[in-house]
């Protein structure tokens, strides 16, 4: 029992002390990722003017750099450490954009910039995210909107600043910097001090309180749900892939793929279309600087209202509405071609991808549970990364074809109206067999004679 109590104080999370220089450590390293990321759209007209090269063969760039194996970082995490996994990835991506900036070709910028770098980020970013909500359970959402606002905090002071760089010391001095700027992920890793042994984690992370399905709090945990396909699993499935058998983790990896698919041409190519309507260098810098600044918003307010204990229940709904807004942004961005109008755009786009980007880690350990948090986020930031690789060349494919942006934004918000649905889908499906079920149980109740029938209202 003395061992017991003691691996308590050890693995149950904090809520706070140490835990916020977590937050701290995810915060530098969401600049350092997801920011950076962001701006590499910004070097996307440069390389098309130097290489010569048109819109979808550059846009691989982007695709590469931001579509690597996620779970690759959530298993060196889980089998190393997150601190070992955070600091290898700062190296490798910081190696990748100082070899960026000697680059002779495109092909060259594939392998360091795409391949590199983008290998470098998806060690860092999974393991530093994961380790938020290993410190945080009551507050865990306000953690993640704060941790994750770095994506907009960054955006905003990174924008012009690139901007400022490129028209100093060209794309390659710019480069150099941002490398440079990177090996802070090091300083990310620093920070990522283990809650407990990896054996004392699992034992608590165990006994924490039953997630969320969906809007469904009666549900049973994760753990009675695999204890079901306890033989399955054992045959066929990692003890910690276990979660990939839930009906409620396999719809919400199918959304996000659609989600992803529409969530990366607008970053992309909000710059390229601005300047296509007359919009100036700077004012399409500062396009960025905004949408950062709204993600910032929507990261901390979506992060502090999702932790009200009456709303905790709603918490998968509310990212569906974040969703729908994004794609309805998205389906209106070809009307609008005026500076005035793009930054209206940017400030409510900016604001729901705060949102999203800070629920996502929440509805994962809603739908798994704490148990598989780090291998689920692995999974669903891989999945999340996966159509990035097409997206971009597909939608710079729909420009050169077309002329112009009109058919690149409505494919994008199709598909993330088309997630939300899914998502709305599963939670009416899983509504009804609820009350199915309770209807059956409470007819077998009464053919016992141990209730009452159910009795109609009448009509008015």
């Amino acid at each position: 029992q003395v061992s017991q109590t003691r691996v308590s104080e050890v693995a149950t999370p904090h809520e706070g002390g140490w835990g916020w220089m977590i937050v701290a450590g995810c915060f530098l390293a969401t600049i350092c990722i997801r920011a950076v990321t962001r701006c590499v759209s910004m070097f996307f007209v440069e390389f098309q003017l130097h290489f010569e090269k048109d819109y979808s063969t550059t846009a691989w760039i982007y695709s590469l750099v931001d579509s690597p194996p996620s779970p690759l970082g959530s298993f060196l995490g889980h089998r190393l450490s997150c601190r070992a996994t955070v600091t290898l990835g700062g190296l490798l991506s910081s190696a990748g954009l100082v070899l960026s900036s000697v680059a002779s070709s495109l092909e060259h910028l594939y392998i360091s910039m795409g391949i590199l770098t983008g290998i470098g980020f998806a060690l860092s970013y999974t393991p530093s995210v994961a380790m938020v909500g290993r410190y945080f359970s009551d507050r865990k959402a306000l953690a993640y909107g704060i941790a994750l606002s770095g994506n907009g905090i960054g955006t905003f002071i990174l924008a012009p600043a690139v901007q400022l760089l490129i028209e100093r010391y060209s794309w390659r001095g710019a480069l150099l910097v941002l490398g440079g700027f990177v090996s802070n992920l090091c300083v990310c890793g620093a920070l990522m001090r283990p809650l407990g042994s990896k054996e004392d984690s699992g034992l608590t992370e165990a006994k924490q309180l039953d997630p969320h399905k969906f809007d469904d709090t009666d549900s049973p945990s994760t753990e009675a749900l695999l204890d079901t396909k306890t033989s399955f699993s054992r045959r066929f499935l990692p003890k910690e892939f276990g979660f990939l058998l839930l009906p409620d983790f396999l719809f919400l990896s199918v959304s996000l793929l659609f989600l992803a698919y529409g969530c990366s041409t607008p970053v992309v190519y909000l710059v390229p279309y601005a300047l296509s309507v007359g919009v100036g260098y700077r004012e399409a810098a500062f396009l960025m600087s905004i949408f950062g600044v709204s993600g910032i918003v929507g990261n901390i307010t979506f992060g502090w209202i999702t932790d009200r204990k009456f709303l905790r229940s709603y918490r998968m709904l509310t990212y569906m509405v974040a969703i729908a807004m994004e794609g309805l942004c998205c389906m209106c961005l070809p009307l609008l071609n005026s500076f005035s109008l793009l930054v209206t755009f940017s400030m409510i786009y900016g604001y729901f991808d705060g949102a999203y980007v800070a629920l996502i880690p929440v509805v994962t350990s809603d739908v798994v549970g704490p148990t598989y948090m780090t291998c689920a986020l692995g999974v669903v930031y891989f999945l999340h990364a996966a159509p990035y690789l097409v997206s971009p060349p597909l939608g710079g494919w729909f420009v050169d074809k077309t002329g112009n942006y009109a058919a690149t934004f409505f494919i994008s918000g199709t598909s993330f109206m088309f997630s939300a649905v899914l998502l709305a889908a599963a939670m009416l499906v899983k509504r009804c067999q609820r009350n199915k079920s309770s209807t059956v149980w409470h007819a077998c109740l009464f053919s016992n004679g141990l209730v009452a029938p159910i009795q109609e209202k009448p009509d008015q």
